[in-house]
């Protein structure tokens, strides 16, 4: 199976001639990331997580694409109808030929004064573990772990706290759009010397590199 990263929180999976996506948002190229999908998967929706018109357009090319997202995505993509399934946590389902478990269900806090809303994290294939805007720590085993590392919602002592408390060997970041290259090499210097001793190998992934896992 290759992984590839995309801006921000955006990654694709692919396996022989399948196609996953998760959270081709504004701040991705959305469109490059959902060309020949097969099916995606929203974990809430916040624009930097769900391009709408890109999504829209690649459903429109692909008749078979199959979505899956909380239900409050759902209205932004009235149009497709039973296309669209809606998820919450502790739920399993297959797309695109990849297994799925769900977490979670909540979107961080921001602020009190900003309301909740939904959020589902996503572990494909029993492996690859997407929480989306949360540091949900799934009740699974997790080989290759996708970590928002920075936020408006988070701190650094959380993000490093989740990643140790998933316990992935394998960890590369999500949701660094908001990083100058300043910031990001701190932030992933910090991530790495106080993870590593915990046995988790961090890796920064460039955005369109692609690994095998």
């Amino acid at each position: 199976m290759e992984l590839t990263k995309f801006d921000h929180s955006c990654v694709t999976l692919t396996d022989d001639d399948r196609k996953l996506v998760i959270d081709p948002g504004t701040f991705s190229d959305a469109v490059g990331a959902l060309h020949d999908a097969d099916a995606v998967l929203i974990t809430h929706e916040h624009p930097d997580h769900i391009d709408v018109e890109a999504v829209r357009a690649a459903a429109a090319a692909r008749p078979d694409l199959a979505i899956w997202a909380p239900a409050s995505v759902l209205g932004q993509l009235a149009e497709l109808g039973d296309r669209v399934t809606a998820v919450t946590g502790g739920e399993s389902f297959t797309a695109a030929g990849f297994s799925v478990r769900t977490f979670g269900g909540q979107h961080a806090l921001i602020h009190p004064m900003i309301s909740m809303v939904a959020n589902v994290g996503y572990l494909v294939d029993g492996g690859i573990y997407h929480p989306g805007d949360s540091l949900i720590v799934p009740d699974a085993e997790v080989s290759t772990l996708l970590a928002p590392i920075h936020a408006p919602w988070s701190r650094l002592a959380e993000v490093v706290d989740f990643i140790v408390a998933v316990r992935a060997p394998h960890v590369y970041q999500i949701h660094d759009a908001l990083l100058n290259d300043n910031g990001l090499g701190l932030v992933e210097r910090l991530i790495t010397m106080l993870s590593g001793p915990f046995g988790v190998h961090y890796q920064h992934l460039a955005t369109t590199a692609t690994i095998i896992l």
